[in-house]
């Protein structure tokens, strides 16, 4: 049962990654914090959970060179995500 589990909040953080990065593609070059991707993402009154998925989307794509988190909170895509983004609308 915990393998199913594993795998269902794994594939649950792979689609709000997958949701987070094209959101930041089509506000780009528009910045945006964390919070206003939220907002964007679960809505106004998102409980803990849709938070905490979001922030952890965000640190994942951070970590995975995808995102820039500045210090002042805006969340941007890298420039290979960009170009990754250019290129599958193309």
């Amino acid at each position: 049962m915990a393998d199913e589990e594993n795998l269902t909040n794994e594939a649950e953080d792979t689609r709000i990654e997958a949701a987070l990065i094209q959101r930041v593609l089509d506000l780009h070059p528009t910045r945006v914090t964390g919070d206003e991707l939220v907002r964007d993402l679960a809505g106004e009154d998102a409980d803990f959970g849709a938070r905490d998925g979001i922030e952890r989307a965000i640190r994942e794509l951070t970590g995975a060179g995808l995102l820039h988190r500045t210090d002042d909170g805006f969340v941007t895509p890298t420039r290979a995500a960009v170009h990754f983004g250019e290129l599958l609308d193309s």
